[in-house]
């Protein structure tokens, strides 16, 4: 599985204006929402749920909120550049400023688990995170993040 499997150029948001997490978690669930076709509402409830489970925030800045939905056909990623970074009860407690948003299908097991685990392989990647903080614009952002060597690995 590639990210350009699960990330379209317009669920790549390059300046996300948010002061909290639960805002960047809304603004996420309303372009998600846009994306799939489902109601903004519940995606929010389903993200909120998971982040009640533990923090999707896994350090160094990143967060991976993500969530299974009955309604959705195929897995979806949205990724946004935070304006300025926010604070999200991370694992390092440091603030976030890269947020990658995984939806996928209730019986996506095992696919929605790759796909977590080549998200978080792409973005533990130093250079590929300097990159990504250091552009913005959207194409510039969705070019990084399909064509890094860290998102080809397996």
């Amino acid at each position: 599985m590639e990210i350009s499997d699960i990330l379209e150029p317009k669920g790549v948001v390059a300046n996300l204006r948010a002061t909290s997490k639960k805002q960047a978690l809304q603004e996420l669930a309303h372009l998600a929402a846009e994306l799939t076709g489902l109601h903004e509402r519940v995606i929010f409830n389903v993200l909120l749920e998971r982040e009640r489970l533990g923090t999707t925030g896994v350090g160094n800045g990143i967060a991976i909120p993500h969530g299974k939905l009955p309604q959705l056909e195929k897995l979806v990623g949205l990724f946004a550049r935070l304006e300025k970074p926010i604070a999200y009860e991370s694992i390092d407690e440091q603030p976030v400023d890269l947020i990658f948003l995984l939806l996928a299908p209730e019986q996506a097991g095992a696919e929605h688990l790759k796909a977590l685990a080549r998200i978080s392989r792409l973005l533990r990647d130093k250079p590929t995170c300097e990159k990504l903080r250091g552009t913005d614009k959207s194409d510039a952002l969705y070019a990084l993040l399909i064509e890094n060597p860290a998102s080809q690995a397996a």
